[in-house]
């Protein structure tokens, strides 16, 4: 039982991009593709670790998460917004400062901890962009891969660093995303279904 309801997480972690994929390929949605490239180096680093430390559960998430914002990346190219700051270059070469780490300590846990951190240091950019601009971020997205992540921590056995931080920050920086365009689209009078601010603004 604990196995499906891993499948179940690792499929929803990957469903939870598609109406993010969709909404790029139309134009609804403009990536910050930096931040996803971020992401993507993250959640590489994060499968990595978290296959390493014997926790195949929650690196099957991850997994998803690598492919999927990878597509965005190439999506983004042309449809998304593309601006190198310092920023986004430090937190790319912290993600690669958690590998080494890694590899010098021996401890995909530290790998994992790094990760986090950095991750939720990239995710403010995309924060504040879905206060300023909600209606160009697709909630419905990191709302689905705030519950797939809770598939997987219940479907866990054993409990570490390695199996139990990447989630539960999923559910915690997927969450608080959703819940800004949400917050903020309500706010503004904005429709809640996907596209729903272009319908909001034709009508």
């Amino acid at each position: 039982m604990r196995n499906v309801l891993a499948y179940i997480g690792a499929l929803l972690g990957v469903v939870s991009l598609t109406p993010y994929i969709i909404d790029v390929v139309k134009k609804r949605t403009k990536p910050n593709v930096v931040t996803w490239i971020t992401w993507t180096l993250l959640s590489a680093v994060a499968t990595a670790a978290a296959f390493a430390a014997g926790q195949p559960k929650t690196a099957l998430l991850t997994l998803g998460y690598t492919i999927c914002t990878s597509i965005i990346v190439m999506l983004g190219l042309k449809n998304g917004i593309a601006k190198f700051s310092l920023f986004d270059g430090l937190c790319q070469a912290s993600a690669i400062l958690g590998l080494i780490l890694w590899l010098v300590f021996n401890s995909p846990d530290i790998a994992i901890i790094a990760v986090v951190i950095i991750d939720f240091i990239g995710v403010l950019p995309t924060v504040k962009h879905s206060w300023q601009d909600p209606m160009e971020e697709t909630w419905q997205s990191f709302a689905i891969g705030a519950v797939a992540s809770m598939f997987i921590i219940v479907s866990l056995t054993t409990y570490n660093i390695a199996g139990l931080l990447y989630p539960f920050y999923l559910i915690f920086g997927d969450g608080l995303v959703a819940f800004v365009v949400i917050y903020r689209r309500t706010k503004l009078g904005i429709s809640l279904e996907r596209g729903g601010a272009h319908k909001t603004l034709h009508e």
